[in-house]
Formats: C-alpha cells, structure tokens, sequence
C-alpha cells in the first residue's frame, strides 16, 4: 500500500481515498461492512457547537444520475463527538478528519479549539456552505471576505492541518479559493454540492421538505473535476477531490487534474463499501501502468 501514499502538506495518508462528510456518519456506521483501517482517512460529518436535529422530512430524494438532500447539518453536537466517537475511531488505522461548521465566525474558532486539543485528529475540515446568522443568512463560502475570515479563526485557533471545504455555487470558485489560501488554509476539499430542486408533479410540491437541497452523486462528476482543475492552476497547495466518485478510475481523473486525494460520500449509499474497491482499484491502476508511487499522477494531465 505504500506506493499509494500520499502527503498533503503535514497530513499523511495511507491511500487517497476518504469518506466525505455528512455520508458515512462518524465513520463507525460502515464497520459492519469493512476495516476502516484501510481507508486513508474519515471524514466525519459536520460537527456544530451545540447538537441539532436538522430539518424535517423527507430530506433525501434520489435523482436520475444523484441525490439530493437537505439534512440541516443535524449531528450530535461537538462535546459527544469527543467524548464518545473519537476514542472509538482512535482504535482503528486511519486518518480522522473533524469536519466543523458555525453561524457565526466566532463558533468556529470555537470548534477548531475544542477539536484541536483531542487526541487521534489528524486534520480539520471546515464547511462554509452553510448560513452567516451575523449576515443575513447567506452562505460563508460564497463570498471572498467571509471565507477569508472563518478561514483566519480556525487558523487562529489550531495547529492542524486545515483543509476548506468549497462551494461550487459561487461565480469564480478560484477567488474563493485564494481567499482560504491566503488566510491560512493548508489544503482545499472540493466541491461541496450544488443548489437543486425536485418537484412531486402530483402534488405540485417539492418533494424536500425545505424545498431546495444539495445535489451530489455521478451527475456533478464532471462539473467536480472542471472546479478541481481550475483551483490546481490557481493555487499552490493540495487538493482533494469530491464529487461523484465511484470507481477507481472516477478518483483518477481528479489525482490527473490536479487532487492529492479524494473523498467518496454518496456511492457508500447504494454500496457501503465502495471506498475499499476504489481503493483496490487505484492500485490495479498504478500497477497497470506501472507507476511506482501514486503521487507522481497528482496533477499530471497530459494537455
């Protein structure tokens, strides 16, 4: 396994392939299916201050080529996160990975405190597709400026590696993307989902209870590996992929345009251990074409 190593500036991963937030849990639901150990790291989903319960249902809705869903961020809140999931996930090989989100900037500053004092966290993932109370309700990540400022809490706030979590629904996501960049993000996820809506035609409602929802699944794939491509030529630091991965080749398109990694979250749905296949299959890859080590591909499109 080690010639699929990959090292995204102080975080070190077995493989590249990671669960995406908000899909698996806390990661400890797919132990029935397989040794998370042998995945390069888990995503844990977005952990907020306090617990919430999220929105109402139906919050998930299948779509030709996707899903949608409109959780509400529900989770258990940050101090259960610590005392009860982490020491469990500590037991097993594999990278942790502590997904957080706040209204406001000061909570998450206050999360990335909390989280950066637990033992067994490798790095901190940090979701800005989600409100500003302090303004208005629109979205952190779709604005340069908040961006930058969620981005220089945390960054106050912890040692580890901060990984930013990117909207696709911005009009230049390269804008965004240097704006994390330059106020202490170590390395960029992308691409959260996109805006989308399904209609019951019989009852002439939408078919989520919030009415509109993040779409994500094979559908957005392409629109994933364009956002990664562009952000690769418009910043110097790595890259996950997410967006509709599959199968091992899905993930080899994004490590050729320009990811370091990548992050599997709606295929666990239909196949909950979808993660080690893509695993398996990234390593048939490289011994196909006879690469030595995985790292040498990260970004190595030939245009």
């Amino acid at each position: 396994m080690s010639a699929l190593a990959v090292t995204l500036g102080a975080l070190r991963l077995k493989n590249p392939v990671l669960t995406a937030s908000g899909t698996c849990g806390y990661g400890l639901d797919l132990l029935p299916h397989f040794d998370i150990s042998l995945l390069g790291g888990i995503v844990c989903k977005s952990l907020s201050l306090a617990p919430r319960e999220g929105n109402a249902p139906p919050r998930l809705a299948e779509t030709p080529g996707g899903m949608l869903n409109s959780i509400g961020l529900q989770n258990i809140g940050i101090d259960l996160f610590l005392s009860e999931k982490l020491p469990l996930l500590r037991r097993h090989d594999t990278a942790i990975v502590a997904n957080i989100f706040g209204e406001t900037v000061e909570e998450f500053g206050a999360l990335a405190r909390l989280v950066d004092g637990a033992e067994g966290v490798a790095a901190i993932e940090v979701n800005i597709s989600c409100p500003n109370t302090a303004r208005g309700g629109t979205e952190f990540g779709v604005d340069p400026d908040a961006t930058a400022r969620v981005t220089a809490a945390v960054r106050g706030a912890t040692r580890l590696p901060l990984i930013v979590k990117l909207s696709p629904n911005v009009t230049d996501i390269t804008l965004i993307a240097r704006a994390a960049v330059d106020a202490g993000a170590d390395i960029l996820s992308l691409v959260n989902t996109f805006f989308g809506m399904a209609v019951d035609v019989e009852r002439r409602r939408p078919i989520l209870s919030s009415g509109s929802g993040g779409l994500s699944g094979p559908v957005i794939k392409p629109m994933a590996v364009h956002l990664v491509s562009r952000v690769a030529r418009s910043v110097n630091v790595p890259l996950i992929g997410i967006g509709g991965i599959r199968s091992g080749a899905d993930a080899m398109e994004f490590i050729l345009a320009g990811a370091s990694a990548v992050e599997v979250g709606t295929a666990t749905f239909t196949e909950p251990a979808a993660c080690v296949r893509i695993v398996r299959e990234i390593e048939e890859y490289c011994a196909r074409h006879a690469i030595a080590e995985l790292r040498t591909l990260i970004g190595a499109l030939n245009r």
